[in-house]
């Protein structure tokens, strides 16, 4: 069964409109333009290091998978963790930009972002690199 925020499909500026409705919203989002795309800026990314990219293309190939949102500040801690290489290596799945991602994420029974899935293995929250590494049997030999 779908949570109901699976089933609503908010966009940036229906939120501030309904913000806004409300009067609620500061005063910064208020003069914020509601005809603007729904999609938040990406976060600026520094450069990946060698250690990153590594880590990041070893979970591709144990099949470990990144679940996240566009909107979720917190999976934009995990990517920022990552740099801005190896982000474009990792195993991620975007759940809320169109309908088979979220359709991937639902029949994955995501229930919070980010989540990581590394043979069934569940992990919610932001992980350190380090948690990474470890978690997903990090040859040591290939740190650093």
């Amino acid at each position: 069964m779908a949570r109901w925020w699976q089933s609503r499909r908010f966009t940036g500026a229906a939120l501030i409109s309904g913000l806004l409705v409300l009067g609620s919203a500061p005063a910064s989002l208020a003069a914020a333009d509601s005809s603007a795309a729904a999609e938040a800026p990406a976060p600026a990314l520094a450069p990946s290091s060698p250690r990153q990219k590594q880590l990041a293309d070893h979970l591709k190939q144990v099949g470990a998978i990144f679940y996240g949102a566009w909107w979720c500040p917190h999976c934009n801690t995990q990517k920022e963790l990552f740099g801005l290489e190896a982000v474009q290596l990792l195993p991620y799945v975007e759940c809320d930009k169109d309908e088979p991602g979220r359709q991937r994420c639902m029949g994955a029974k995501v229930r919070a972002y980010p989540t990581w899935d590394l043979n069934g293995e569940r992990r919610e929250g932001v992980m350190s690199l380090e948690e990474l590494e470890i978690w997903s049997k990090y040859p040591s030999s290939a740190k650093r």
